[in-house]
């Protein structure tokens, strides 16, 4: 993969989440202060299986769809962040491999719109654990540590555009561990 292919399938999503931000400001946030069952939803475009980075080599081609659920509870506090929990799925458009997760967020906000999330959490995947087939990743184990890390900007009162990474393996605790990295933009919406 050359280095700027990654950004090609991201460029929709940008494009969306600036015409939704030129749209009109939103409506003002609700008064009460009861946590809501959902905080966030995350929509977004990711390049899948990205070259050189934590993972090292690069074996699937195509892109990740991805959607995510921030959920409104607050686990509480660490430093200035809040920390989340989130469900979630990136879809491979190729079908090799697809995966479902869940885990926590500590998510930041600046006072100049900028944001950054660092997670870990759990994967379940659809690819292969072991395979000869020199196209597909051999990721050792159905279940897979998951670590994502996102910069954000708000571009409107309750949207944030972000780019983001994410990184899957089974840290070695399963015999092959290529593992996956993911490199992206997606749009976000708080309630």
């Amino acid at each position: 993969m050359r280095a700027l292919d990654w950004l090609m399938p991201i460029l929709p999503c940008l494009c969306l989440a600036a015409g939704a931000s030129a749209a009109g400001p939103d409506p003002a946030p609700p008064t009460d202060t009861a946590p809501r069952l959902i905080h966030e939803v995350r929509i977004g475009v990711m390049a899948h299986d990205v070259d050189g980075l934590w993972s090292g080599q690069h074996k699937e081609k195509g892109v990740d769809y991805s959607g995510e659920v921030v959920f409104g509870h607050s686990l509480g506090h660490f430093g200035s962040g809040v920390i989340r929990p989130n469900l979630g799925f990136d879809l491979h458009n190729r079908r090799e491999t697809s995966k479902a997760y869940g885990g926590l967020l500590w998510h930041w906000d600046s006072d100049r719109r900028v944001s950054f999330e660092f997670g870990l959490g759990a994967a379940l995947h659809s690819g292969e654990r072991q395979t000869d087939d020199p196209h597909r990743k051999q990721l050792g184990s159905r279940f897979l540590f998951r670590i994502p890390i996102e910069l954000g900007y708000a571009v409107a009162e309750r949207q944030r555009v972000s780019l983001f990474f994410e990184h899957c393996s089974n840290a070695w605790l399963a015999h092959e561990n290529e593992g996956m990295d993911l490199v992206g933009a997606r749009w976000a919406y708080e309630f």
